[in-house]
């Protein structure tokens, strides 16, 4: 986003009650992430101290303070996900990416992150893949979607469950 597409963005939206967060939303919509130069751009037109932004970019663990991978897998780690064979799904994703959660491969390609339930307890094991719900996700499948990612039959815009 250019700089002054966001400060338009920012004077539309600074008076409104709690104007921080809506713009937060909207930078990582355009940069895919949170910028350290836009913290001290909303501090400064929201008249908020650093702190205050930066308390609330680390209390909501969907901002990102660095670009994410190009395909975002999330993984669910509730219990009933973890009873239907979650934890060997987690595992193989970690060996198949060789990442952790909230680490990115260094092809820049995907990044993996944790999840506390998508409310799809009933086709456990769930996986979210750039936005797409999956259930019932064992190493195979994600075999499968990784392996459509990288030839490009899995895309962001036409993915099929």
């Amino acid at each position: 986003m250019v700089e002054r597409e966001l400060c338009k963005v920012i004077n539309r939206l600074k008076d409104k009650k709690n104007a921080l967060i809506p713009l937060l939303h909207v930078i990582q919509e355009r940069y895919g992430y949170i910028p350290p130069h836009t913290i001290d751009l909303l501090s400064d037109e929201l008249n908020l101290s650093k702190a205050e932004v930066w308390g609330v970019l680390t209390f909501y663990s969907d901002f990102k303070l660095k670009p994410p991978g190009k395909h975002i897998i999330k993984v669910c780690r509730s219990e009933a996900c973890l009873a239907m064979g979650g934890k060997a799904v987690q595992e193989y994703i970690r060996q198949r990416l060789k990442i952790d959660f909230g680490q990115t491969t260094l092809d820049g390609l995907f990044t993996l992150e944790d999840l506390y339930c998508f409310g799809n307890c009933a086709c456990a094991p769930s996986v979210m893949v750039d936005g797409k719900l999956y259930g019932r996700v064992f190493p195979e499948k994600i075999d499968t979607l990784i392996e459509e990612i990288l030839s490009g039959e899995l895309k962001k815009d036409e993915r099929q469950v």
